[in-house]
């Protein structure tokens, strides 16, 4: 059974995407939509102030196991996004993922099976799935 709203979205990608139908013109568009949402979180630290990065080297004991390795980690991050802010880093991942959407529809990728696939890779590697 698929995903309706993962292939609905894709297909209105499609059907919207038409001046950046070069794969060349997706991938740095997509690249672009990265630095977007990179920039987004940034201006809520450095312009509005609603976050604030705190981080140090991460404290980790010595005696724990891998599995409680997940309670020690700090995002290092205080504060919560404003609505404004949230607005604009949810714009910016939305573009994010009209622009991966659009990189499945070039390769013929459906976007509901890769997360599918990613899904079942990292339930699989657990902890192990980003080292």
């Amino acid at each position: 059974m698929r995903n309706l709203l993962c292939d609905d979205f894709q297909a209105a990608v499609e059907e919207c995407l038409v001046r950046h139908k070069s794969v060349l013109d997706v991938i740095t568009k997509f690249q672009e939509s990265n630095a977007r949402v990179s920039r987004a979180v940034a201006k809520s630290v450095t312009s509005c102030g609603c976050l604030r990065v705190n981080a140090e080297r991460q404290r980790i004991p010595q005696d724990i196991t891998l599995p409680e390795l997940r309670d020690y980690m700090d995002s290092h991050l205080d504060g919560k996004l404003c609505d404004h802010c949230k607005d604009v880093v949810e714009t910016e991942l939305g573009h994010n993922l009209f622009y991966i959407s659009a990189l499945c529809n070039l390769m013929e990728l459906n976007l509901f099976d890769v997360i599918l696939k990613e899904r079942k890779r990292v339930s699989a590697l657990g902890v192990f799935s980003f080292q």
